[in-house]
C-alpha cells in the first residue's frame, strides 16, 4: 500500500488551496494505480490545527490532534504539501506545521509542492520559497511545482495539464517495478560537521607557521 499524506493550509472554507489539494490528490491517486499499486490518501488540513500548532511552538508538545497529522506525515511514503501565498511567501500557518516536524521525519520523502494566490505573479513562490524549505528539509522535491492563480480555476486546461503531470511524477517516485512502494533513500551527511570534529588549536598555529601549502 503506498500511503500519501496532503497537507494543505488554505484558511477559508472553502478554499481555493483545498481546492487545488483535492485536485493533485485525486490524480496522484490515479497515476499510482496505473503503475499497479494500491494507494490511500490522507488529507491533513491545517486551519483546524492553528491553535495546537501556536501551543506547540510555546510549549514543545503536541496536542493529541495535531500530534495524529504529524504521525501521518511520518508513516506517510509522499507528501503533496499545498499552501496559499501571503506576502510572496508561504502562510505563516504552513511553515509552523513543518517547523514542528522532528528532524528527519521529510529526509528522502517524496514532496509535491503547490501554491495558489490571486494572480500569476507569485508562481516563483515555488522555486524561492517552497523547494528550497523541502530541500532544507532533505526531502525528494519532484520536478512539476503547481502554481494556481484564481483564473486557472475557471475551467482552461493548462491547470489539469500541469497537475497531471505532478502526479505522474510523483507517482514515479512513489513506485518501482510495476507496483511496489520505492526503497527509501538513506539519509548521509555529505560535509562533515565542522563542530562534531573541530580541528584543535595547536594545529591550526602549526598549519600557520608552516605558510602557506604549494600547489
Amino acid at each position: 500500500m503506498t500511503r500519501i499524506v496532503v497537507v494543505s493550509a488554505g484558511l477559508s472554507n472553502p478554499s481555493s488551496t483545498k481546492l487545488l489539494a483535492d485536485m493533485l490528490g485525486e490524480a496522484t491517486t490515479r497515476a499510482v494505480q496505473a503503475r499497479g499499486a494500491e494507494v490511500e490518501v490522507e488529507h491533513v488540513e491545517l486551519r483546524g490545527l492553528a491553535h495546537e500548532l501556536t501551543d506547540n511552538l510555546l510549549t514543545g508538545f503536541a496536542k493529541p490532534a495535531l500530534q495524529a497529522a504529524i504521525d501521518l506525515v511520518r508513516r506517510a511514503d509522499g507528501v503533496i504539501a499545498v499552501t496559499p501565498v501571503f506576502s510572496a511567501s508561504y502562510s505563516g500557518l504552513f511553515k509552523t506545521f513543518f517547523d514542528v516536524l522532528e528532524p528527519g521525519v521529510l529526509d528522502a520523502k517524496p514532496v509535491l509542492i503547490a501554491a495558489t494566490a490571486g494572480t500569476a505573479r507569485h508562481s516563483l513562490v515555488l522555486e524561492h520559497a517552497l523547494r528550497p524549505l523541502f530541500a532544507y528539509l532533505h526531502a525528494v522535491v519532484v520536478p512539476t511545482g503547481v502554481f494556481a492563480a484564481t483564473d486557472d480555476f475557471a475551467g482552461g486546461p493548462e491547470l489539469p495539464k500541469r497537475v497531471d503531470r505532478a502526479a505522474a511524477e510523483l507517482a514515479a517516485l512513489l513506485t518501482v517495478g510495476g507496483g511496489a512502494p520505492a526503497e527509501p533513500v538513506p539519509h548521509r551527511t555529505l560535509v562533515e560537521d565542522e563542530f562534531a570534529n573541530p580541528t584543535s588549536f595547536e594545529t591550526l598555529l602549526k598549519r600557520a607557521s608552516e605558510g602557506p601549502p604549494e600547489f
